[in-house]
């Protein structure tokens, strides 16, 4: 009988690692329960990022969109072109920059976000329930450390 033992990377690099994959499953957990939430508005958790991004920040370019989802340039170009084509959004020209347009969400996009999105906070809150306010607090402040270190 062969006995599965785990190879050792070193006491350090180990931990490394197993951090990661708690980090990795318990957002991998989370984003699930929350696509679930969000196609059930018929719109992809892309869409919604996008979506979101506008209802919260105002009129934005595509490469400041981009930079806020953490998308990549085609994926939410692909991802405007339909929400465009759905009339969540709407393109609007650049002020000073005739080169870029702007996208604005449109009243059907302020509609559905702000059906959808109470309930996706109080999702967010209860994922985090089982943690104290100071160990939320001190969640938040070693992912932005090890967020910023790289």
């Amino acid at each position: 009988m062969k006995i599965n033992t785990l190879k050792s990377y070193g006491f350090r690099t180990d931990k490394a690692m197993t951090t990661w994959i708690q980090l990795f499953r318990s957002f991998n957990k989370i984003r699930a329960k929350e696509s679930i939430y969000i196609q059930s508005f018929d719109l992809t958790m892309n869409q919604f990022q996008v979506l979101e991004v506008l209802y919260h920040r105002g009129d934005l370019s595509v490469g400041a969109i981009t930079k806020l989802t953490m998308g990549t340039p085609g994926n939410v170009t692909v991802v405007v072109r339909n929400l465009k084509r759905d009339g969540f959004i709407s393109v609007i020209p650049h002020s000073k920059d005739k080169r870029t347009s702007m996208l604005s969400i449109t009243p059907k996009g302020k509609d559905v976000i702000e059906k959808l999105f109470p309930e996706h906070a109080k999702n967010l809150e209860s994922y985090f329930e089982v943690l104290s306010d100071d160990e939320m607090d001190t969640l938040f402040n070693l992912l932005r450390k090890l967020q910023k270190s790289h």
